[in-house]
């Protein structure tokens, strides 16, 4: 058995989504002076490698915390999309309660100047067969999978689709199919979270 980490560190550098606010982390506590060491840290529930719940955008969505554990843990199907700007595949081997991801390698640019520009993005046709597919979680290595006004967020949502964002390291999976674990934060109630994601390959 194999895991590997597809969490994107969180830091001073990590990128922030324009217009939000950027993270502060500021140490509290000093080991030689209290005792032990502590920080303090302050972010948006977008911010890294991150889980979107429906009330993100929508006002009578279910919150985070509404959901069982279990749909947070499943078998995944990668798709290398590398290269499509616009992603419209064939859901091969996808059924009902899988987690799917798509690798694009955009995070790759996640600390350069242009990983805010020309996002991949899934198209409606390909959006409507994941619906109909009646997917679990939508996951891709890009801080979105859509652009503003956010329709395929929206489709996703309506359906209690969650959607995972800012993965990392996904060509560190050698198999199309592995299970996958999203570990968010458990705030109560909320729009989203920062998670740990974890690929098991056997």
């Amino acid at each position: 058995m194999k895991l590997v980490d597809l969490t994107m560190p969180l830091n001073k550098r990590t990128p922030v989504f324009p217009g939000n606010p950027k993270p502060s982390f500021k140490r509290v506590a000093y080991v030689d002076k209290d005792g032990y060491n502590a920080h303090r840290i302050c972010t948006n529930t977008h911010f890294g490698t991150h889980i979107d719940s429906p009330w993100h955008m929508l006002g009578d969505g279910k919150r985070l915390t509404d959901f069982s554990i279990e749909r947070f843990i499943g078998q995944a199907i990668l798709f290398d999309v590398r290269g499509q700007r616009e992603i419209d595949i064939e859901l091969k081997d996808v059924k009902e309660n899988d987690i799917v991801i798509f690798r694009t390698d955009h995070t790759k640019k996640a600390y350069t100047s242009g990983f805010f520009e020309k996002t991949p993005v899934i198209s409606r046709k390909l959006a409507e067969e994941l619906v109909e597919r009646r997917v679990n979680i939508v996951g891709i290595d890009s801080f979105t999978l859509d652009e503003p006004p956010c329709d395929i967020h929206k489709l996703f949502f309506r359906h209690e689709i969650l959607i995972l964002e800012n993965l990392v390291e996904l060509g560190n999976i050698p198999v199309r199919i592995c299970k996958i674990y999203v570990f968010p934060i458990k705030y109560d109630r909320i729009d989203g979270a920062p998670c740990r994601v974890i690929a098991q390959i056997e």
